[in-house]
């Protein structure tokens, strides 16, 4: 039977607490570190690794990681979860994204719908519609191709797709899959939406709307701005434009759209890039077939993330150091650098995985948590973040633990020898010279010079970043950040901070304001 418990009362935080910490520094130099690279990596799926030997623990606290991990039930909470149990306490919701990916366990049955059929149902109804527009089958209203997709969508509906289109827009150019170029309108700033549509050909272009209930403020207004310059430039919106919905939305039956693809409210927005929501876009950008590795990707790393043994499952062993970091060595932040330009955006998506799930100060049963939570998480593409916020990482006052990616090989395959090296072997020495200059630091009389070392990380390394592995590397920080918040005993799957903005932005454009919040309307001539 699984009980919810705050982490304070387990006797293994107890431990964990108690036990001797780990110096870093000492740990990863001379051929201790060398030992400790090769014993401390553990496969995540995709054919790559997750390597923690620069991370602050050793044998003796990855034995109480693992007594916490027992006594907290993690992997069987993941197994309520992925079975279809009620996770999501807030909204009285079950939590369904992995059945997108794959069948972990039983079926699941919900609103007299097999879950897994549904969302099975829904990829190849997606599919067959990607294949009719690919093949001049669905065409614009003159009965021409489309050439570019441009999704509408704001959160979770936006830097999830976004972040896995860039990803793999340089490998399906090389593989000669990338059908359709894409685009993305988010931002409810009228410049974001203008500075999109005028670098596109509307003629050509086919919109895809997201938005699950169908009511989201910011993607209705720039639905109407998008239809607005369709109808300007002489076209018919009807002919354009895509939803991805709930079957009970106002879109779902909507004459305005070719088609209507479906998801539920058991897929929250930052978990729903494997479902429609990632689907629609990407299929249309670079074909179902991609779009299916992609899934067969994040449902390997799903798979190894239900190992009950610690050293074999990745995203539990990430996420239990991470609440060793957070909660007894108290550091307040993590930064993740992917030594690769393709994952430009994959921190921002990981900022709202993260910090929307896990900034809880509540748990599960609505009462206070007597320690920290969720930590905040930021990123940048190496090497560029060397030359921006590197300085901070290296000698500030605070330790900021790094999650690190990294590739042995480019996407492109293009390359230049410059200097006795190509430019693929100048990142990849990079990310390994900072991984070991933030573990081991410099000694110098000149304290300006010094670098104290100390600063731990990680690092996720693979072969190349395939549909596979961008699939892998999603579904490890998905199940990273669900094994957490069950860590920490709270709720993961709601984000009620998300809401009082947004009932303020209404009275304020409603002109139901006063106080502040009519000063500060007054004061931006609202």
């Amino acid at each position: 039977m699984i009980t919810w418990k705050n982490m304070d009362t387990l006797a293994a935080y107890a431990e964990l607490q108690a036990a001797d910490k780990v110096c870093v520094a000492s740990a990863m130099s001379g051929e201790n570190g060398a030992d400790r690279v090769k014993d401390y990596t553990v496969p995540m799926g995709a054919g790559m690794d997750f390597n923690f030997a620069a991370r602050p623990v050793d044998d003796a606290i990855l034995s109480i990681l693992e007594k916490f991990a027992a006594e907290q039930q993690l992997v069987e909470k993941f197994a309520a979860l992925y079975n279809g149990e009620v996770i999501n306490t807030g909204e009285k919701r079950l939590v369904l994204h992995h059945l997108c990916r794959g069948q972990l366990g039983e079926d699941v049955v919900a609103d007299g719908v097999n879950k897994r059929d549904f969302y099975v149902g829904e990829q190849n109804r997606i599919a067959a519609f990607a294949g009719k527009v690919h093949a001049g089958e669905i065409t614009n209203a003159a009965g021409e191709k489309f050439t570019t997709v441009c999704q509408i969508g704001i959160g979770g509906s936006d830097l999830g797709p976004r972040a896995i289109y860039l990803a793999l827009e340089n490998w399906a150019k090389v593989n000669n899959t990338l059908k359709m170029k894409a685009a993305f309108i988010s931002n409810v700033d009228p410049d974001d939406a203008a500075g999109v549509l005028s670098n596109l050909d509307l003629a050509h272009t086919l919109f895809v709307l997201v938005s699950k209930s169908g009511t989201t403020l910011e993607t209705l207004t720039n639905e109407s701005f998008v239809k607005n310059a369709l109808a300007e430039a002489g076209l018919d919106a009807a002919h354009h434009m895509v939803a991805v919905t709930s079957e009970t939305s106002p879109l779902a039956k909507s004459a305005d759209y070719l088609a209507a693809f479906f998801m539920d409210d058991y897929i929250g927005g930052r978990f729903s890039s494997s479902s429609g929501v990632g689907g629609c876009v990407l299929s249309l950008a670079f074909g179902p077939e991609v779009f299916a590795d992609f899934l067969s990707g994040a449902a390997e790393a799903d798979r190894l993330a239900t190992n009950t043994d610690l050293r074999k499952n990745a995203a539990l062993l990430d996420a239990l150091i991470g609440v060793y970091e957070r909660n007894v060595l108290g550091y307040p932040t993590t930064a993740v650098l992917p030594y690769s330009q393709a994952l430009s955006r994959f921190p921002a998506h990981l900022q709202q995985l993260d910090m929307e799930s896990n900034g809880k100060s509540v748990n599960r049963f609505g009462e206070p948590v007597n320690y920290l939570t969720g930590p905040v998480i930021f990123g940048e593409p190496g090497t560029n973040g060397q030359h921006s916020f590197y300085q901070l990482l290296h000698q500030g006052t605070n330790i900021i633990p790094l999650q690190f990616v990294g590739f042995r090989n480019s996407q492109m395959g293009s390359d230049v020898l410059i200097q006795g090296s190509t430019s693929q072997q100048k990142l990849c020495a990079n990310v390994a010279a900072q991984i070991v200059a933030f573990a081991c630091g410099k000694d110098d009389t000149d304290l300006n010079k010094k670098f104290d070392g100390g600063r731990p990380s990680s690092i996720i390394i693979g072969d190349k970043l395939t549909p596979q592995a961008v699939g892998a590397l999603l579904a490890h920080f998905e199940n990273k950040v669900m094994y957490q918040g069950f860590a920490w005993n709270i709720n993961s799957f709601d984000q009620e901070g998300v809401q009082l903005g947004k009932v303020l932005a209404k009275k304020v454009l409603a002109h139901d304001t006063d106080g502040a919040l009519k000063a500060y309307s007054d004061l931006l001539n609202i």
